[in-house]
């Protein structure tokens, strides 16, 4: 190799490790969470992803994703791919989202934090279990830089609607979920932006009822009902899950104070 090589590719070494440690401080940090939707199946069938990325999920320099060995890089499809190791991730609505929500100037970074693992029911996602944990471990990984969690994107309860005690019983561990995640997180206000399923088992009435439901402040439901799905009945197709991701912003976006700048960064008003 030669040595104008070798120097080309250290100065391009310092400059990618200098602007992801000048692109830490994000201050608006999103965790998504929940199972196989949130995680992420468009474009999958038969356990394999087509690879198909639309415009709207396109990468972003000011779109951050913390990696599951916590660490921030620059945020591609599929979002969940080192999270939800299990099965195979596609598109879900995480980049969809944090392109809509940087078409407002003022956000200057986006953080997403994934978190969902497919087939989990809300029990698996209660205080003390793994997935709780880790994503606890996570969302304070992710400030250790600067900035705020701005929301919990959560999505979740289609293996709930497959059993009719589970589905009954969805409601009140949904509420204690979120309500011990805001005292973890020392967020008592944490805005909650849940989905109310497009898919499910035959008690999928009920969960739905139990989502739209929810009675906690700084909870908002945005409904999937009527989105596509895949072939398999259960998963939303990408441009379902792009159409998802716009309105989860715009769901934000309605419930958050307008945002001012100083001159280091942009920032929410108080």
């Amino acid at each position: 190799m030669g040595s104008l090589s070798l120097v080309l590719i250290l100065l391009s070494h310092a400059c990618a490790v200098s602007a992801s440690d000048s692109r830490l401080h994000n201050d608006n940090i999103f965790i998504l969470a929940g199972q196989s939707n949130m995680a992420g199946r468009g474009g999958v069938i038969n356990g394999t992803w087509d690879g198909i990325v639309p415009s709207e999920c396109q990468p972003n320099p000011s779109i951050l994703r913390l990696t599951a060995g916590l660490t921030w890089v620059e945020a591609r499809e599929p979002l969940h791919a080192d999270i939800d190791t299990n099965k195979t991730c596609g598109i879900g609505p995480g980049m969809a989202f944090a392109n809509a929500v940087l078409r407002d100037p003022a956000f200057g970074i986006v953080g997403l934090v994934p978190c969902a693992v497919g087939a989990t029911n809300i029990s698996e996602w209660s205080r003390g279990t793994y997935l709780y944990t880790q994503l606890v471990r996570r969302a304070k990984a992710s400030l250790q830089h600067g900035g705020k969690i701005r929301a919990l994107l959560w999505y979740q309860g289609e293996s709930d609607s497959k059993s009719p005690e589970y589905a009954k019983s969805y409601k009140g561990k949904l509420e204690k979920f979120i309500l011990d995640l805001r005292t973890d997180l020392r967020s008592p206000m944490l805005p909650v932006i849940q989905v109310a399923l497009a898919s499910g088992g035959p008690f999928i009435k009920i969960v739905r009822e139990a989502q739209l439901g929810v009675d906690l402040p700084n909870v908002t439901c945005v409904d999937a009902m009527g989105l596509p799905l895949e072939p398999d009945g259960i998963h939303l197709t990408t441009p379902a899950q792009v159409r998802l991701g716009k309105r989860l912003a715009s769901a934000f976006l309605q419930t958050v104070p307008t945002p001012i700048s100083n001159n280091t960064s942009k920032r929410w008003g108080a």
